[in-house]
Order: structure tokens, then C-alpha cells, then sequence
């Protein structure tokens, strides 16, 4: 039996489940990780903040350790404490051999740290491609691109999602990794149902969480210039900040799109279903969770990231670079059903063999029991 700690501060609603496991993310695929190895018979702890009751938990035979609740402490000193001695005393109660993080964030450096001071071994898991950048773009401070690049370098194991994230991880900190997909849930082969394409009102889904890195603004362009189709936008901000309160506004006044906010993980499958393609406007990725999810119900893809050119390269959808892109992708999906069902059996065959949940966490467990040993 393996003694595991999974790190994931804000993956205490992905484990509950209902509403706040909304749209995939780190969260929910730490949550997926915990109930595999759980059910593998494995002791297993999930690090989050203080959420539901104040106290640790078992939820689902994972063992559910309170860092501290988000909010506590004093402005300027709460970093130290009690976020870090908070994050420190949790680690130190699950008593692991192994603990794991996935995001690049100053955590990575806190985690890396303690477990290298009581002699424990780190995995660390890329979740984005500004993971592996050496410039570290999306870090705003100097205190969090010096711990994130300590974690990084202090890993005793790393893996990366795709060819794209190994590469630059290597040229710009010299350090090795392994590529390794992500799971994802979905239908197996013998539950899965081919959709169909709905000539009549195509449907167009955007769903992630509301940030200008997904620029959202990109897709309600592109529904300003399709007024006969219908698009669906799911998912909610962080905060409703004057970015949300914008495109908010873009998205009352547009009468060929409705507005989700935040979907039930449950409702997450029919959502694809009943959609004629998946679209994603970001600027920058890793590599999502809900292409997985779409591909996993045979939805084909329009987008304008493309991990390791894999959506152009085994016709998966189309990629894009501009709005007008995005358009052509679109309107190519929706007015040629044969072309469509061709892409669709090809976006199901490729998840079915590379991210269902078994076949991918076989290889995590094998590399927990290595780290171990």
C-alpha cells in the first residue's frame, strides 16, 4: 500500500462534488487521482484549504487535511501565517512518502521545500505551458517566480503534458521530464453513443473559467458574426471583476447566446452532447480538461490552442489564429455532416487510447511506487 499526499488548495469543492466541481481543471483531476488510488487501496491525503467543516475530513476514503480558510489571517503577514505554517502542519499530519503537486505557483516552492527538509519525495505535474516557461510570464511577483523556480528545480520527479511543455522545460531550466496525459473520465467503449450533428441549430460551447488569458470576448466576436447559430458560454470568474462585468454585458446583448455561469459536473456530459462543437478562444494553455472531456463524447474541437498540434495533426477539429479563423472552423464543421462525423469518430478513438482513466493511472501509480521505493 502506498502512503500519498496530493497538494490542490482549492480541490475541497472538486472532492465534494455537485456545484463546485464545475469546469475540470487541476482541481478536478487531483479529486479523480485521490478516488483512483483510494479504490487501489492506497492511503491517500488531500491537501485544501478549510472549506465545509473547519476540522480534517474523510470524504470518499480520502483523507481531507485542512491547510487554514482563505481569508484568515492579517493582510501582509498571512502569506507566512497562517497560509504557509498552515500548509506546513498539514503536510507534516499526512505523513506521506510522496507528495504531489500539479501548477506552477509559489506552493510548488513550499512543498518542494518541506519535503526535502523532512526527506520526503516531491512529484511535480506541468499544468500549463507557462509552467515550463523560463521567463515565468504569468508569475506577477519576484517572491513567486523564486519559489516556483525552487520547487521546479528541487523536484526529485517531473512530468510534463505535452512535447511542446518537455522541450522548453529542458532548454530553459535543463531539467528532464516524462510527457504524460492527463485522465479524464468519459463513457468506455461499450457506454459510449456516437452524437449526431444537428444541421437545423448548430450550438457552439465555450466553457472554462472566465479570465482574459481565455478572452472570451474572441468567442462572443465570433457569435456577433454567425447570428444563426446558437452559442452556449459555461463557466463563472474568480471574481466578478470589471473584465467579467464587460463581457457580461456583451453576452445580455446578444440574442444568440445564453449564458450557463457556473455548470454542476454533472451536467457537464449533456452540455457536449447536445453541442455541435466544442470552441476554445485562449491565449494560452496547458492542456485542458474539457477538450478531453468533448473528445471522450466524440465533439469535435475549433481552437485557438493546440497542444502539441495534435487537433490539426489527427484531424480532431480545426485550430486556429484569428477570429476569422475560428469562423471558417466552424462554419467547415457545421455545413458538411460527413466531414463532421469523421472528425468526431476521430476526437473519441483518440481519447479512448490515450486518457481513459485506468490506462493513465496505472502509469501514476506506477511512478508513486517508484518514488517510494
Amino acid at each position: 500500500m502506498l502512503n500519498i499526499c496530493l497538494v490542490a488548495h482549492f480541490a475541497y469543492g472538486a472532492v465534494t462534488g455537485g456545484s463546485h466541481g464545475s469546469i475540470g481543471g487541476v482541481e478536478r483531476q487531483t479529486s479523480l487521482m485521490a478516488k483512483w488510488l483510494v479504490s487501489r487501496g492506497h492511503k491517500v491525503s488531500l491537501l485544501t484549504w478549510s472549506e465545509g467543516v473547519e476540522s480534517d475530513e474523510v470524504i470518499d476514503g480520502i483523507n481531507v487535511i485542512k491547510i487554514c480558510r482563505q481569508d484568515a489571517g492579517l493582510k501582509g503577514i498571512r502569506f507566512f501565517h497562517p497560509r504557509w505554517t498552515g500548509l506546513n502542519s498539514a503536510m507534516k499530519r499526512a505523513d506521506a512518502d510522496v507528495y504531489y503537486q500539479n501548477c506552477g505557483e509559489y506552493i510548488t516552492g513550499q512543498v518542494a521545500m518541506w519535503c526535502k527538509r523532512h526527506n520526503k519525495k516531491f512529484l511535480y505535474s506541468l499544468a500549463n505551458d507557462s509552467d515550463a516557461d523560463y521567463k515565468l510570464p504569468v508569475m506577477d511577483t519576484y517572491r513567486e517566480r523564486i519559489l516556483y523556480r525552487y520547487g521546479l528545480l528541487n523536484a526529485d520527479y517531473i512530468l510534463s503534458q505535452t512535447k511542446k511543455q518537455m522541450n522548453s522545460l529542458k532548454s530553459g531550466f535543463k531539467l528532464n521530464s516524462e510527457i504524460m496525459p492527463m485522465p479524464c473520465p468519459g463513457p468506455s467503449r461499450e457506454e459510449y453513443k456516437k452524437i449526431v450533428l444537428n444541421q437545423q441549430t448548430p450550438s457552439i460551447l465555450w466553457a472554462a473559467r472566465i479570465h482574459e488569458s481565455k478572452r472570451l470576448e474572441l468567442f462572443l466576436d465570433v457569435a456577433k458574426s454567425l447570428p444563426e447559430y446558437q452559442f452556449i458560454v459555461g463557466g463563472s470568474p474568480q471574481q466578478e471583476d470589471s473584465y467579467f462585468k464587460s463581457v457580461l454585458n456583451t453576452m445580455n446583448n446578444l440574442n444568440n447566446v445564453t449564458y450557463l455561469g457556473m455548470v454542476a459536473r454533472a451536467d457537464m456530459p449533456d452540455l457536449y452532447r447536445s453541442a455541435s462543437v466544442f470552441c476554445c478562444s485562449s491565449v494560452y494553455e496547458g492542456f485542458p480538461n474539457t477538450f478531453l472531456e468533448a473528445w471522450s463524447q466524440g465533439l469535435p474541437i475549433v481552437s485557438t490552442f493546440d497542444p502539441d498540434h495534435l487537433i490539426r495533426d489527427r484531424q480532431l477539429g480545426f485550430d486556429a489564429v484569428t477570429k476569422e479563423d475560428l469562423i471558417s472552423g466552424i462554419k467547415n464543421l457545421c455545413s458538411n455532416p460527413e466531414l463532421w462525423q469523421q472528425y468526431s469518430n476521430n476526437a473519441r478513438e483518440y481519447y479512448a487510447n490515450n486518457h481513459s482513466v485506468d490506462q493513465v493511472m496505472e502509469r501514476f501509480e506506477a511512478i508513486f511506487t517508484e518514488l517510494s521505493e
